[in-house]
């Protein structure tokens, strides 16, 4: 019985230090100063189209458009919809869109993270039908993030994308300017201890983009 358990034990310590590898620890991670996607490996039309559909890289979503006239300081927790500022018609249009251009290109999604908030819960539903609520996505250190940079720069499988929807303060506060509008995300190939930003898609910008998708 002891040998048995002793390999038990060699292959807990092994897939621990496997995950180790995969999520880098924060203090090694560090902020990038533009979201702007970097001249040497930006992608548009059918070559994002392609990567996008060969998987391995991380989409970040800022929620889409929201009805400013609400706020959330009244809320009581992240399932305190009533008391927090919640997707407007618009925005609810736009999940539903963006969605179904991801699916018409046919781009593989190996995970759904979201922030616990109603509007990116809500956002990553409609566009994807999941989503998995993780706290570190909106949840900071004195201005930093250092959840979201390990989601951001873990290495995603080839054979889907990591699909991130959140905010637009903690993606610009850890990757820099410009801000993402509503609805706007950034393609990022991650590199294990930082990011690539490789395009960036506003809302309107998909349909375009399932049409070069179409045509390749």
């Amino acid at each position: 019985m002891k040998p048995v358990l002793a390999l038990l034990a060699a292959a807990l310590v092994a897939a621990s230090a496997a995950a180790a590898a995969q999520t880098p620890p924060s203090g090694t991670i560090a902020s990038a100063t533009s979201s702007a996607p970097d001249a040497g490996q930006a992608l548009s039309g059918p070559a994002l189209a392609a990567a996008l559909r060969r998987g391995g890289h991380v989409i970040y979503f800022r929620h889409t458009a929201t009805d400013f006239s609400r706020g959330d300081s009244g809320m009581t927790g992240y399932a305190d919809c009533a008391n927090q500022r919640l997707l407007s018609e618009q925005g609810r249009f736009d999940a539903r869109a963006v969605g179904r251009h991801i699916r018409a290109l046919r781009l593989p999604v190996a995970e759904v993270l979201a922030s616990p908030y109603c509007r990116t819960q809500d956002t990553a539903r409609l566009m994807f039908g999941q989503a998995e609520p993780r706290n570190e996505i909106r949840e900071g250190q004195e201005g930093d993030y250092p959840g979201l940079k390990r989601l951001l720069a873990a290495p995603v499988s080839t054979a889907g994308n990591r699909w991130v929807v959140g905010h637009g303060t903690p993606f610009r506060a850890i990757a820099g300017p410009p801000h993402l509008a509503e609805g706007e995300a950034a393609v990022l190939r991650p590199q294990g201890t930082g990011w690539a930003v490789v395009a960036r898609v506003r809302v309107d910008e998909w349909a375009a983009l399932g049409r070069a998708g179409a045509a390749r």
